[in-house]
């Protein structure tokens, strides 16, 4: 189970919606780190960065998330994880993904270039040095990028308790159909002060790692950053907690409520 740690918290925070782009929720130079409870553990620490550059003569985005564990639980089980999309500037598309990870000797080392026109995923798996090509479904995210997406095209003034939400996931060398419920509002209580937040509960395959389908949580700011803030799961052994830590680089201010 605590191989899965880093990589349940990076894939929390893939989930979107399919409206139409409506706004630049973030820019170059943001980043956000956050801290990770697994059970009596303060298991590690995720950050996620946004930088720009260019692939294939195109400007894109280029998204890092990174995971460590430390602590006790680092002298047990190291954990030391990299994933990267590159996403285009102006419709949000991913158009190469990378996952590096290393957890516990469980290492993966994976390469996805997609071809929206084709509507393909060319999938390099450099520990095995193989290369195969996987039709894919229209407006497909990857783990990183449907985060991003989502906070350009959620619709906050329109959306009502109770509302799914889908949207298509490629992961690895595999299509996934992803629901998200929308749960409604609350103020959550932070390092950083109150935020007020959205609440959303991703549906996920009960079994090896989740106790049931509907065992995850995630709050996202209730403004105009849509800023992650915390998470919290329900695994068939124990459970995980995520935390907003650390930030800068705000495309937008972030609103702190007072009390």
């Amino acid at each position: 189970m605590k191989r899965y740690i880093i990589t349940i918290v990076i894939l929390l925070l893939t989930f979107n919606s399919i409206a139409q782009q409506s706004h630049q929720a973030y820019d170059t130079g943001e980043w956000f780190r956050f801290r990770i409870h697994y059970g009596m553990f303060n298991a590690s620490y995720a950050t996620l960065e946004v930088k720009e550059t260019t692939l294939w003569n195109k400007p894109v985005y280029h998204v890092v998330g990174k995971g460590k564990s430390t602590g006790l639980l680092h002298l047990f089980f190291k954990v030391d994880d990299n994933y990267e999309s590159y996403i285009h500037k102006e419709n949000g598309a991913p158009l190469r993904f990378i996952r590096q990870i290393d957890e516990g000797g469980h290492t993966k080392d994976i390469q996805i270039d997609f071809d929206h026109s084709a509507k393909t995923a060319h999938v390099y798996n450099k520990k095995h040095n193989t290369r195969e090509t996987y039709s894919i479904e229209n407006n497909v995210q990857d783990m990183l990028s449907s985060f991003y997406y989502l906070r350009n095209n959620l619709d906050v003034d329109n959306i009502s308790p109770g509302e799914m939400m889908t949207m298509n996931m490629f992961f690895d060398n595999e299509n996934h159909d992803f629901k998200l419920k929308f749960l409604g509002r609350e103020v959550v209580k932070t390092k950083l002060g109150n935020i007020a937040t959205l609440k959303f509960k991703p549906y996920v395959l009960a079994g090896r790692v989740f106790k049931e389908k509907e065992s995850l949580t995630i709050w996202v700011s209730d403004d105009k950053n849509r800023m992650p803030v915390k998470i919290k799961a329900d695994l068939a052994v124990g459970s995980l907690d995520a935390d907003i830590d650390a930030f800068k680089g705000l495309k937008h201010p972030l609103k702190i409520i007072m009390k």
